[in-house]
């Protein structure tokens, strides 16, 4: 059966940065090939893209994932039935206790069963993890709660679970949702994110600093208020991403859904970054070249292109590392389709002057804007849909 892969393999050059830090606050790192390079967790990237599909798509499109997923519920009962906010917290851990997804609290141990009851009143619920739901979900629920409650019915568990797993939001299609207590609501991720890697070898540095304290200063007496170190580096990375746009599809149920979802994907993911120190470096560059394949069998990571590590090397007058990476992954393709007799059904190249020229014979050059129109119409058309 011929599937719908889209595959989107980036270079990206950052400056001085420190975009993701490990829990000493050094930039992450990983050894590959051999060398230590520089590394952005795919966890980052997309929250990064999470974060930017706020900017770019409808509030009904999208989830929310916390803890605090009672006072989320309550909020939407407040809004819905404005008489019933003073009862909202008690209303919301009702409905999520009867739908599974949070645990009843065992009696407290101290107080009257009235007072328990009491203080429930006026308590917002928390999950005990991370809980991942639409905001159309969890406007469901919220619904379902009041609606139990001015009918005076008991709540009905299968159907709150129901409630649960449709409306799905185009976050939650894309990165996945595992819920430990209730697994039937799980949700298979459409879209695999690979940490982000150097494509030469990395070594951090360190940036002294002083701050001076502005009194002292006035008053003409010498030293520092505070001085300190900050670690970073400068990298070229080699970034990847596979769309699984059949699963995407089945999870969505709507094909328009589903090439929206596409774009606003591949929008967030080639101009999103990780915010880490972005205050102190100013770090937020553009890719310098981004190649989506579109593949019918299995995503294929092109990594391996920099597994002997890119080193600097001389070009005519002028000389770095995006020339030789770029060169390097294009015949890196070339060499990997041609083996595996897998060449990509359609494919598609941005990149930003001569230095990475090497991807243009690999796919239809365009702009960014019209790349992402592109991949759309084209995933559009695969799933029977007027592009």
């Amino acid at each position: 059966m011929s599937r719908t892969i889209l595959d989107v393999h980036i270079l990206h050059t950052l400056p001085p940065s420190n975009i993701n830090r490990d829990d000493s606050g050094s930039p992450k790192t990983a050894t590959y090939g051999g060398v230590r390079r520089a590394r952005v967790s795919s966890q980052s990237w997309k929250r990064a893209v999470r974060l930017d599909f706020r900017r770019t798509l409808d509030d009904s499109q999208l989830g929310e994932r916390t803890k605090r997923i009672g006072e989320a519920i309550a909020a939407r009962i407040a809004d819905l039935e404005p008489e019933l906010k003073d009862r909202a917290s008690a209303l919301a851990a009702d409905v999520l206790k009867a739908s599974g997804l949070v645990k009843k609290e065992a009696a407290a141990k101290k107080e009257t069963a009235k007072k328990a009851k009491e203080a429930a009143q006026h308590a917002d619920v928390e999950s005990g993890y991370l809980l991942f739901l639409s905001h159309r979900q969890q406007e469901n629920l919220a619904r379902a709660a009041i609606d139990a409650e001015r009918n005076g019915t008991k709540l009905d568990t299968k159907q709150l679970q129901k409630l649960a797993d449709t409306d799905h939001s185009i976050d939650i299609a894309m990165f996945g949702r595992m819920l430990a207590d209730v697994p039937d609501l799980n949700v298979d991720a459409a879209v695999q994110v690979a940490h982000a890697l150097s494509v030469h070898a990395v070594d951090n540095e360190f940036d002294y600093y002083t701050a001076v304290d502005d009194r002292k200063h006035d008053n003409q007496e010498t030293g520092a208020g505070m001085i300190g170190t900050i670690e970073f580096n400068s990298a070229t990375l080699y970034r990847y991403a596979a769309i699984d746009v059949d699963r995407l599809h089945e999870t969505l149920g709507d094909a328009d859904a589903t090439r929206a979802a596409v774009e606003a994907f591949l929008r967030a993911f080639t101009t999103s970054m990780p915010s880490g120190k972005r205050n102190t470096f100013a770090n937020g560059t553009r890719p310098d070249a981004i190649m989506v394949r579109l593949r019918d069998t299995q995503p294929v990571n092109l990594v391996g292109a920099f597994e002997e590590p890119v080193r600097e090397r001389q070009l005519g007058e002028r000389s770095g590392i995006v020339a030789e990476a770029t060169r390097k992954l294009a015949e890196h393709t070339i060499e990997v389709e041609n083996t595996y007799g897998d060449p990509a059904v359609a494919a598609w190249v941005t990149h930003v002057g001569s230095r990475t020229a090497a991807l243009a014979a690999l796919g239809e050059v365009l702009p960014l804007p019209a790349l992402v129109n592109a991949v759309g119409a084209t995933v559009a058309d695969r799933l029977g849909t007027p592009a």
